[in-house]
């Protein structure tokens, strides 16, 4: 699906107001007022769908979605999936999802189902084939959406045995399965497939295999439910495209296997905006704008947002004047489609009451939310050309499912706060700060397209991964390793022979021990001879601390304190064309915005623009046939004078004055 426009809409409920069509009337004219052009239906419907088993009742929806497609609002149509019926939990309890402790809830809640179950895949798919039926040929709807934030996972029997059938399929014997495994280990050997069990407090958790294995399980059977709701919408006859919508910092599901499913990815962005600086918060919300973009590599939508205050976090902080069409115009920025909003009106009653919504309880069109949202329209209208285009990186950061599913059951070195993440961002945020896009990829995606590719803490590595690194780096890439990498295989036990591993003749190096510090212990990076120009003569380090052992590598750093004060802790080694670098330690910020100018500056990368971008102010660029499009955004809490390229501002102040919040977008034509 490619828009000739940037969607703007987001999730709109009308079946709780069916008894109310005065509602539904205003409802129209103030989509229309706030240049509203797509809305979500029919999310948590299923109730209203299908009372009754078997009892279909769509004519309330065809009238609603007949009203949005007359005043010019396509539709993004919903399954069902995501809040099953009461009538179906009561007829067929085994629907009902078991936890780790073996107890069945009640019904209740989302996705409170059994994924496994024969019978809730049934249902789901009557009533898909159903909507197909009536609506997959309807002008106004142009896209699928399937359930609502899938995630969860059931330990019931049904599950239990799909897990020894996953299980049997990988493994094939169980002489295999307890190799891999190390279930020699206090005596867990297996006899047969029947006695494996998911890992439950009141059984088996110390067999790290197993839990891994139990996460990746839950990944493919929710990636395995979802392309049989997908074959229900295909088999009826429509092949419009699909997709759903995912979650920010949420890792229950591998997404580079999801997103291989669907045909647009996209996602729910709800972060916690003035808890501190601006820009703090914008660096996080763009990195996972670029994880969802870099999942397809193409354009995908924010599908949710909110247009005012949540009501779930712990405090529900109102949005400042402007902050939303910055953050909409943030997802366009970093290739978004779209900015979509939860919700389109308030509901009277329970949980999200109170959540924010383009239309509240006042019903008004002068509330300060409501002008908000008219004005994130008039912007989004007036870049409607950028829809469509691409973004280009030729850096990337890898950030691997697998790989933290494994760190976070590794049982050391440091069992609680590895800051896997927090040392990908550091990555990732150094690159954005050079002014490159970036794209955020996983062990399995292609290296190809890159000069330069950070690779941080991959404890885990799949198998082929160190050939690929070895060819990029061979071929003349620039590669950057960190500290506690190519420990485990992809069942978690651990390579003899030496880590790195498969990488320590790319690397010109072997790692020896690992040091843990204690929160509040700090060591030093500090300056030698070989240290490069324009880098500091020390930068504190937390957490981790790598030894190692040098063969051909060249040490640019050593460490400053403690036993190993004066051994290596940042080396470079030469291999065939390209060059690769080991980070021995979790630095600071600062390491890695010096050293990371120095290593795309000779790798060849250039920047956005050549001129300087102030702190706190976001670049990024988007490319069509015939121009680019580059956004400037301010998030601090003053004024900035940014250099504008030549081109058109096509939105924005012409002289590059930004006050907080501020935006401009420049066209340059080739």
């Amino acid at each position: 699906m490619k828009n000739s426009y940037l969607m703007h809409g987001g999730d709109y409920n009308p079946e709780q107001w069916l008894d109310m069509p005065e509602v539904l009337e205003t409802d129209i004219e103030r989509f229309r007022e706030a240049k509203i052009n797509t809305v979500t239906v029919g999310v948590f419907s299923w109730a209203k769908l299908e009372p009754r088993e078997g009892e279909y009742q769509f004519e309330w929806l065809e009238k609603i979605i007949d009203r949005l497609y007359e005043n010019g609002i396509s539709v993004i149509l919903a399954t069902p999936s995501g809040a099953r019926p009461h009538w179906l939990s009561d007829k067929y309890p085994e629907v009902l999802r078991v936890n780790a402790i073996r107890q069945r809830n009640l019904f209740g809640g989302r996705h409170n189902h059994c994924l496994s179950s024969p019978v809730y895949r049934e249902k789901v798919r009557k009533i898909n084939t159903e909507l197909v039926k009536r609506f997959g040929s309807h002008p106004a709807v142009k896209m699928w959406h399937i359930s609502n934030e899938l995630g969860g996972e059931c330990h019931c029997e049904l599950c239990q045995e799909s897990f020894r059938g996953w299980l049997k399929r990988k493994y094939q014997t169980i002489d295999a399965l307890n190799r891999s495994w190390w279930t020699t280990f206090w005596s867990h050997t297996y006899d047969s497939f029947d006695q494996v069990e998911s890992p439950s407090p009141l059984g088996e958790m110390s067999v790290t295999g197993l839990k891994l294995d139990w996460r990746r399980f839950i990944s493919d059977q929710t990636i395995d439910y979802m392309e049989d709701e997908i074959k229900a919408i295909r088999d009826a006859g429509s092949d419009l495209p699909v997709t759903t919508n995912l979650m920010y910092h949420f890792y229950e599901i591998d997404y580079f296997r999801l997103a291989e499913k669907i045909d647009i990815a996209s996602w729910d962005n709800y972060p916690s905006w003035h808890k501190r600086e601006e820009w703090e918060t914008a660096r996080d919300t763009a990195f996972w704008h670029d994880v969802i973009r870099s999942l397809k590599r193409k354009p995908f939508f924010l599908m949710e947002s909110c247009p005012g205050a949540t009501n779930w976090k712990d405090v529900s902080k109102l949005k400042r004047p402007g902050m939303l069409t910055a953050t909409s115009l943030q997802s366009i920025a970093h290739g978004s489609d779209g900015a979509m909003y939860f919700q389109m009106r308030k509901g009277r009653g329970a949980a999200e009451k109170l959540h924010g919504a383009v239309i509240d309880h006042y019903d008004g069109n002068d509330t300060r939310t409501f002008r908000d949202v008219c004005e994130a329209g008039e912007m989004l209208e007036a870049l409607s050309e950028v829809a469509g285009t691409a973004t280009k990186s030729e850096a990337a950061v890898i950030f691997d499912w697998d790989n933290r599913w494994a760190l976070d059951g590794s049982e050391g070195p440091r069992n609680k706060n590895l800051h896997y993440q927090e040392c990908v961002e550091k990555s990732y945020r150094a690159l954005r700060r050079q002014g490159l896009n970036v794209d955020v990829i996983d062990q399995k995606c292609s290296l190809a397209p890159y000069r330069f590719v950070a690779a941080p803490m991959q404890y885990l590595f799949h198998e082929g991964f160190a050939e690929k690194v070895r060819e990029f780096v061979e071929k003349g890439g620039t590669f950057v390793l960190t500290y506690w990498s190519g420990v485990v295989d992809e069942n978690d036990l651990c390579f003899l022979g030496g880590t790195p591993h498969g990488l320590m003749g790319v690397f010109g190096l072997r790692s020896e021990e690992i040091d843990s510090l204690y929160d509040e212990e700090e060591n030093l990076l500090c300056r030698t001879e070989g240290t490069p120009d324009g880098m500091k003569d020390s930068y504190v380090c937390r957490y981790l601390c790598q030894l190692v052992k040098p063969a051909a590598a060249k040490t640019l750093m050593t460490y400053g304190r403690d036993f190993y004060a004066g051994t290596p802790a940042l080396l470079e080694n030469d291999f065939g064309e390209g060059k690769a670098y080991y980070v021995c330690a979790d630095a600071e910020q600062a390491f890695y915005d010096d050293f990371y100018e120095r290593l795309t500056k000779e790798a060849g990368i250039l920047p956005i623009l050549p001129t300087e971008i102030p702190d706190g102010v976001e670049v990024t660029s988007r490319s069509g046939e015939n121009a680019d499009y580059i956004f400037f955004q301010n998030f601090n809490r003053k004024d900035v004078k940014v250099q504008l390229p030549e081109g058109e501002v096509i939105f924005g102040d012409k002289e590059g004055n930004m006050k907080p919040l501020g935006n401009i977008v420049v066209k340059v034509s080739r």
